[in-house]
């Protein structure tokens, strides 16, 4: 039993040494360099493991990215009512929701609207002077109809899905609702008591 203990000691101290001698010779030693770094596929560069041969593979047929709204409706009158009849505003028309909305209004609205979305923007006298917010029909406008307008555009006026998250086109819709055209908000919470009031000030 000695003689067994003895030689499992001296075999352990001989590869104690050779790798002392290997990290003295060769510093930075990995061992299966490959285990730690994966090689690595340039996203168009062919590749060997796929069965299609492409790095860039195709997302999973219904993935949607993260922080995506999927958005239901085409374009049109008819979709537009849909949009107003299903669509539910998720904001409440509180003090930040409002200040946010009209800074975004100011920002990317009021060129064509107005400050005070009356359709007298400075572009109004160049382009096609668009609806006031407090005219007849647009008072009878659902917030989600709004929505479905600055989402997708109507008209002469473009889409700003681009521009605009989602949340923020909701933002605009809340305080062009509560504020501009003096609707307020849901119980207990209107645009009065927040003390927004449209324009500049």
């Amino acid at each position: 039993m000695k003689h067994i203990f003895g030689a499992l000691t001296f075999f352990a101290a001989l590869l104690v040494m050779a790798g002392c001698g290997a990290s003295s010779e060769r510093r930075a030693y990995e061992y299966m360099p490959d285990m730690a770094r994966d090689p690595a596929y340039k996203a168009f560069a062919p590749n060997p493991v796929t069965r299609d041969g492409l790095t860039l593979q195709r997302p999973v047929a219904g993935t949607i990215p993260r922080g995506f709204h999927p958005f239901h409706y085409g374009t049109g009158e008819e979709e537009a009512t849909r949009a107003g009849r299903e669509l539910e505003n998720p904001y409440h028309a509180s003090q930040k929701t409002l200040e946010e909305g009209k800074a975004l209004f100011l920002t990317y609205c009021q060129v064509c609207h107005g400050e005070q979305g009356k359709g007298d923007g400075p572009l109004a006298g160049k382009i096609p002077p668009p609806p006031s917010y407090v005219s007849d029909r647009l008072m009878q406008f659902p917030q989600g109809r709004i929505f479905h307008v600055v989402t997708l555009g109507s008209g002469k006026m473009p889409s700003y899905a681009s521009q605009l998250s989602a949340d923020e086109r909701w933002k605009v819709v809340t305080y062009v609702h509560a504020v501009l055209q003096g609707l307020g908000d849901r119980p207990g919470s209107t645009a009065s008591k927040a003390g927004i009031s449209g324009g500049s000030k």
